[in-house]
């Protein structure tokens, strides 16, 4: 290669360590076309990473400053752990940076910030947003780009340590002062900054500090996949001067490093990784997650327009049906790409003719979402009560048996590409029992989960026999669900809590669920990051 770099070595200090740790999220940010605050040189950006926790912002983590750049790519990773059950609400705030470390308190030194969820950032995988400056005016066409990438224990890191030989001297009065730059080669060919080292001043055989790098980041674990390393003399006002690059991979690093082994640097051997997948890689690998909500509309809830009545809308708050939904439905409205969420009713009186018919076909009354997110079903909700009449029985049964079948759909499940997750709101135990036993366990062999939230005062002591904590749930049959899909809470246990704690609860499980479904189908992720290469990964022992 032109411009190959005459010497190099990487050392023999390359380490894997499986690791059992919680959900953990990388996110490596890049910006673009950022405004130049700046009179002789352009801005110095930084990002800082806020985090909102009971209503107040406050700072997690910062990028590195990258002096005199308008369109920065930093290497700093930010790390923040991962609940699906909880909105992570997150700020990115890019800043012109004066001095060494300190963040400007002038309007001039704010180049624009974003928010979003960390839900948003892990379902896109990548995230590319326009930057805003106060008031919500536009940052002229500046955009922050937020790349997402799970951290598990299956994955491992690497510690890796580089240096170089017999540099090009690139400056007139001094040499070189080196830095390197390595990136992973996607499969679209795209390249994504892993790592940036530090620079050594005046050094032309530089000894770099070791670092320590995820396998996924480095190589999405594919020990084969194409890195590209550059060495750059840096240069204050951003202009650095090209050294060399040359390509390697993983799979070679750890040939070379076999070959100059010493007694501080203890010989590999090959491990055969098998992976076990997890959520985040189903929903980072494009799993959509379909949210769908079942309404109570039995006369047991009272008249609507009788302020007693569990539909009573009130204008100055929402009633418990409505503050199940949105706790719920605003947690999985970040997983849903389209935002359109199925409605349905069950146990009303539904026009033209106000009758009650078949319990499948005519007490299911579906309202239109004319809206996307979950608004759209607080409105389709709303705008329904009128229009209905309130009556009975509190069957369950059909519901969980359509959503079943859209889950099962017209061919074999053979991808990871959709989840469904239906959310029951009642008043009461339901009148089908036996039916809705047998209905969870069909539905069990199916892509989904099932939320029920009990509303009101009523006993609801048999209803915790569909939640299979203290057993495991049979027909009447007695035949087993393959699978607990079932999470029943009621409402009253946090009226006074807030509404994450609830949506927390009624969630948590459904990460287990999911991938405990496309397992026992043996289905892996749609974009899996595991290479078919059984020996893919190298370890060494402590």
């Amino acid at each position: 290669l032109k411009n190959r770099l005459p010497a190099w070595e990487s050392l023999a200090s390359i380490k894997l360590r499986l690791l059992k740790i919680s959900p953990l999220v990388e996110l490596r940010v890049s910006c673009k076309s950022l405004l130049d605050r700046d009179t002789l040189n352009k801005s110095d950006p930084c990002v800082m990473l806020m985090v909102q926790n009971q209503g107040q912002w406050t700072e997690l983590d910062r990028t590195e400053v990258i002096k005199s750049n308008l369109n920065p790519v930093f290497a700093k990773v930010l790390m923040l752990d991962y609940y699906f059950e909880e909105v992570q609400k997150l700020r990115f705030e890019v800043y012109d940076i004066h001095g060494t470390h300190s963040i400007g308190t002038r309007d001039d030194d704010f180049l624009g910030g974003v928010e979003c969820t960390l839900g948003q950032i892990v379902a896109q995988k990548k995230m590319v947003k326009p930057l805003l400056l106060k008031y919500g005016k536009y940052a002229g066409k500046s955009t922050i780009t937020i790349h997402a990438e799970e951290i598990s224990g299956n994955n491992g890191y690497v510690k890796l340590s580089f240096c170089a030989k017999k540099l090009d001297d690139k400056d007139l009065f001094s040499k070189s002062d080196p830095f390197l730059e390595i990136y992973r080669i996607n499969d679209d060919g795209t390249e994504q900054l892993v790592h940036r080292t530090e620079v050594i001043k005046n050094n032309l055989n530089p000894v770099w500090e070791p670092f320590k790098v995820s396998l996924i980041s480095l190589c999405s674990c594919d020990d084969e996949r194409k890195l590209k390393c550059l060495v750059w003399d840096y240069d204050s006002r951003g202009k650095h001067d090209f050294i060399g690059e040359f390509y390697t991979n993983f799979k070679e690093m750890q040939a070379d490093t076999c070959g100059r082994v010493s007694e501080t640097h203890p010989p590999f051997f090959i491990l055969q990784l098998h992976r076990v997948y997890s959520f985040l890689d189903y929903i980072m690998g494009g799993c959509q997650i379909h949210f769908t909500v079942a309404i109570d509309f039995t006369a047991s809830n009272g008249d609507p327009r009788n302020s007693c009545s569990l539909h009573y809308i009130n204008p100055y708050q929402p009633n418990e049906y409505l503050k199940a939904l949105i706790a719920v439905g605003e947690i999985c409205q970040d997983y849903d790409s389209d935002k359109r969420f199925s409605a349905l009713g069950f146990g009303a009186r539904i026009p033209p003719n106000y009758e009650v018919k078949d319990r499948f076909l005519y007490t299911l009354y579906r309202f239109t979402c004319e809206k996307n997110k979950i608004q759209g079903v607080v409105e389709a909700y709303q705008n329904c009560l009128p229009k209905i009449q309130l009556y009975g029985p509190t069957n369950v049964a059909p519901i969980i048996n359509r959503i079943a079948k859209l889950a099962a759909g017209k061919e074999p499940i053979k991808d990871a590409s959709l989840y469904h997750i239906l959310l029951i709101l009642t008043d009461g135990v339901v009148t089908d029992m036996a039916d809705t036993r047998e209905a969870i366990v069909r539905a069990s062999y199916q892509p989904m989960s099932i939320i029920i939230v009990g509303v009101g005062n009523a006993d609801f002591t048999d209803m915790q026999i569909l939640d299979g904590d203290d057993g495991v749930l049979r027909s009447p049959k007695g035949e087993p669900v393959l699978r607990d899909i079932v999470q029943f809470v009621p409402f009253r246990d946090f009226k006074t809590a807030s509404p994450a704690a609830l949506a927390k609860c009624v969630l948590a499980e459904v990460p287990k669920q999911v991938v405990e479904y496309f397992s026992h189908k043996a289905i892996p992720p749609i974009n899996p990051v595991l290479n078919s290469n059984p020996n893919s990964i190298a370890n060494t022992p402590e």
